[in-house]
């Protein structure tokens, strides 16, 4: 006597394969739309400059490792930001290039530009 298995494997994949797939695409398309919307908010706001010091510096490094026909390479990225402290006692922190966050020291003092959350540059007196 046959008993057919409750739990077929091909009909439980082609239920939840569309549903990953819509998933990651949605996740995908999320990160756009929030990519676009603090762009355009950066785009809006007035360019402005104040008084400020750099409290704290920090670099966020990923590591990323890759097999491709069994041949596995990494590679590395490092993400830096910094922390300034405007004369009402406020904190933005900004992602700054590498050449503009080997220039700055903790407790430099100077005049920051900026727009929204996007970083122009700090001018050290």
């Amino acid at each position: 006597m046959f008993n057919p298995d409750p739990f077929d494997m091909f009909s439980f994949m082609s239920i939840i394969g569309p549903i990953f797939f819509l998933f990651v695409f949605g996740m995908i398309l999320f990160a756009i739309v929030r990519g676009i919307k603090e762009w355009s908010h950066n785009n809006k706001q007035p360019v402005l400059t104040v008084e400020a010091k750099v409290v704290t510096k920090r670099a966020h490094t990923s590591r990323h490792t890759h097999n491709h026909n069994n041949h596995m390479s990494s590679s590395s990225s490092t993400s830096y930001y910094v922390t300034f402290e405007v004369e009402s006692g406020d904190r933005m922190e900004f992602h700054v290039s590498a050449t503009e966050y080997g220039m700055l020291a903790e407790g430099d003092y100077g005049r920051l530009t900026f727009q929204g959350t996007r970083y122009h540059g700090f001018e050290r007196r």
